[in-house]
């Protein structure tokens, strides 16, 4: 039993336990090219809050790690077979439910940690931020701290050297071989501010990739997945402490 796990306490343990920050891993299912599973946003973000929380506890940090949410936003994806979604309304429901009960228990401080990119939970966090004033909510996108290019030679966002990799360390048993693979080709908007990046539409998936995925796998490694999990880990442990320590009425110097 590990005391910073939500999951896997039991009520003698948290009746009178101090808990100053929440932390709510949220993942996604969808297909991630032909040798992930479907769940590897789930086993990722978990993985990471899980360890981040373990670092964070051992330095005195009174964090706990909710349960997964294993459903995300997968609305370009509807003829992706299985990926299943969550609408941004849908989810501004859950969190305004799970907000209620941290807030009226007393834990004032929520990280929403992000492991799907199609997950936008900004405008969801500003909208419960004026409903619940007294807490402070936060988000981090796990995928956004690391610097991919110090570690990958093949830039992706979906089921890409990057995943592969971190994988291939987490759960090699449920990655296929990678000669098994696509190579994760995306096709680019005709429209020319969607392709240079200033303008935006959301991406049909079946449009844009033959695979399901968005990068090169072929270059993936064990050690590189160990090497970013190491990275993403202390860097959001860190995150968790100053939080957790944050004075609410001084934030800004």
């Amino acid at each position: 039993m590990r005391p910073y796990i939500l999951a896997e306490n039991n009520w003698k343990n948290m009746k009178e336990q101090q808990i100053d920050l929440a932390v709510l891993p949220w993942g996604a299912t969808e297909a991630h090219n032909y040798h992930l599973p479907y769940a590897t946003d789930n086993y990722q973000v978990e993985a990471i809050a899980a360890e981040a929380g373990k670092i964070a506890w051992d330095n005195g940090t009174k964090a706990i790690i909710l349960p997964v949410i294993p459903f995300g936003v997968n609305t370009g994806q509807v003829d992706i077979r299985l990926d299943m979604n969550l609408n941004p309304s849908t989810q501004l429901i859950i969190l305004r439910d799970l907000i209620t009960v941290l807030n009226r228990q007393g834990i004032k401080k929520l990280l929403v940690l992000n492991g799907h990119g199609g997950n936008n939970f900004k405008p969801l966090l500003r909208e419960l931020g004026l409903e619940f004033p007294e807490m402070f909510l936060s988000l981090c996108n796990w995928f956004g701290v690391p610097d991919k290019q110090e570690i990958f030679e093949e830039d992706g966002d979906h089921a890409d050297e990057m995943e592969t990799s971190l994988m291939l360390y987490l759960k090699p048993e449920l990655v296929q071989p990678l000669d098994q693979a696509g190579d994760g080709h995306e096709k680019k908007s005709v429209v020319t501010g969607i392709r240079e990046g200033w303008a935006w539409a959301e991406r049909q998936w079946s449009q844009v990739t033959d695979d399901t995925g968005i990068g090169n796998p072929a270059k993936s490694t064990k050690e590189k997945g160990e090497q970013v999990f190491k990275e993403v880990t202390q860097k959001i442990a860190g995150l968790l402490t100053e939080i957790a320590e944050l004075d609410m009425n001084n934030q800004y110097e």
